[in-house]
């Protein structure tokens, strides 16, 4: 955090405000509810969809696409977007993967540290 922002912050404590958070602003938002619905339609259909893609296809900017993506929960993996939680199944068929894993190798202790 650079020492304007820590200055602001000093300010606004020092004035009395007590939440970090941002308050509650008038206007309309960047990306409507049908926006967002239609961009989560579209990557589901197609989790290999690009920024760029989307730019252009719902005439969007770079930075109010990422702003979806960073408050959906979002994040780019192996070129995919896939949700940052697991789900259950998941969870154990990572559990279960991880103990298979365990079965075949188990006196390999080294075996990652190992060229």
């Amino acid at each position: 955090m650079s020492l304007k922002n820590v200055r602001k912050w000093c300010r606004e404590f020092s004035g009395g405000r007590t939440e970090i958070h941002d308050e509650q602003r008038s206007g309309r938002p960047s990306i409507s509810d049908k926006l967002k619905e239609q961009i989560e339609r579209e990557l589901r259909e197609d989790r290999r969809v690009t920024v760029r893609d989307l730019e252009q296809r719902f005439e969007l900017s770079k930075s109010i696409i990422q702003r979806f993506f960073n408050d959906m929960g979002y994040h780019k993996c192996c070129a995919r977007w896939v949700p940052k939680m697991l789900t259950e199944d998941h969870k154990r068929q990572r559990i279960e993967t991880s103990r298979e894993f365990c079965l075949i190798m188990p006196n390999k202790e080294r075996f990652f540290l190992t060229p």
